[in-house]
Order: structure tokens, then C-alpha cells, then sequence
């Protein structure tokens, strides 16, 4: 069903994480509009609802009022100028995030014609650990995997090596 390719090779360890620790009868609010891969959840058996395509560093209503069991974030946080208000109000008590991480050879990614599609934060993992923790989540479990390109020279060399995506589960704090 998946390739080594991008977006699949990431499509195929998101899942596998979730599947490793969300069962398919929690309900899941899953940040951000319907996607492709919250088509995938929902084919392998979640519940999942979407937020609405609301501006979430100005407008977390609903995540606030949302009775999921579970928020999924992914490739999201690295969108928001200030996640860490709506990571504090998550009335969930289960969280899957995943983020692109920050990579020392290339700049971050910035989009000149789409105004929603602007990283403000790449994050290394201890600074989304951090996040995290500071916001009252505890990590249960984390995995990194590689984004290879099917190119020549340095940069897509380093890119076979070197981690790009960070996915976490994370449990809130009692």
C-alpha cells in the first residue's frame, strides 16, 4: 500500500505509531483541515474529527471544547507562531504529534505565495520535548525517521542519514 516515497514512507510510520498506542475506539480531534492522511485514519478504523481550518495561535475554541480523547498534530506545530496555548488547553489526555525537524545543512522551509504554509519553528527534538513538558504533557514514546530524495550530491546524502521527522506520544500529567 506504501512506497519508500515521500509522502508515503512518513504516511506508513505515522500510522504505525498511532496504531502502536491509540486504539480505534478513542475518539481522535485531529489538528488541522481533512487530509489525506486523516482519510487514512479513518480507513484503518478511527473516529477522527478535523478542526475547521481555524487560525489555531488566535483561535483554540475548538480544541478547547472538543470531548476527544486523543489530539493528533501532524506536521502542524511548526505552522504556529506560539503553540504552547493550545498545547496547555488540550482537554485530551493523549497526544500524537509529529514535527519536521530542524536540519542543520538546509534552511527552513518557507513558502513566498502561501501565506498558511510558513514554518515559524522547525524544532530539534529537545525543543519540542521541552514544549511539551513545559505545557503539562508527559512523553511516553518516540521515533525519528529519515525523508531520503531521490537525487545526487551532498544535501540528498545527508538527507538518506539524517532524521527528518519526529513523531511523539505523550500522555498528559497527572
Amino acid at each position: 500500500m506504501y512506497e519508500n516515497t515521500f509522502p508515503n514512507k512518513r504516511f506508513k510510520h505515522t500510522l504505525n505509531f498511532l496504531q502502536k498506542h491509540i486504539a480505534t475506539e478513542e475518539a481522535i480531534l485531529d489538528l488541522g483541515v481533512a487530509n489525506p492522511f486523516s482519510k487514512i485514519m479513518t480507513t484503518a478504523g478511527y473516529k477522527v474529527t478535523n478542526t475547521t481550518g481555524e487560525d489555531l495561535d488566535l483561535n483554540i475554541e475548538n480544541v478547547v471544547n472538543s470531548n476527544a480523547e486523543v489530539v493528533t498534530a501532524f506536521e502542524i506545530f511548526e505552522h504556529m507562531l506560539s503553540p504552547f496555548p493550545l498545547l496547555k488547553s488540550v482537554n485530551a489526555n493523549k497526544l500524537v504529534a509529529s514535527i519536521p525537524m530542524r536540519l542543520w545543512f538546509a534552511k527552513a522551509y518557507r513558502s513566498k505565495t502561501d501565506p498558511w504554509d510558513r514554518h515559524y519553528h522547525e524544532f530539534e527534538d529537545w525543543q519540542f520535548d521541552w514544549l511539551l513538558e513545559k505545557a503539562g504533557w508527559e512523553i511516553k514514546d518516540r521515533q525519528k525517521w529519515t525523508n531520503p530524495v531521490r537525487k545526487f550530491g551532498i544535501r540528498p546524502l545527508l538527507r538518506s542519514i539524517t532524521p527528518r521527522y519526529y513523531i511523539v506520544y505523550a500522555e498528559r500529567k497527572k
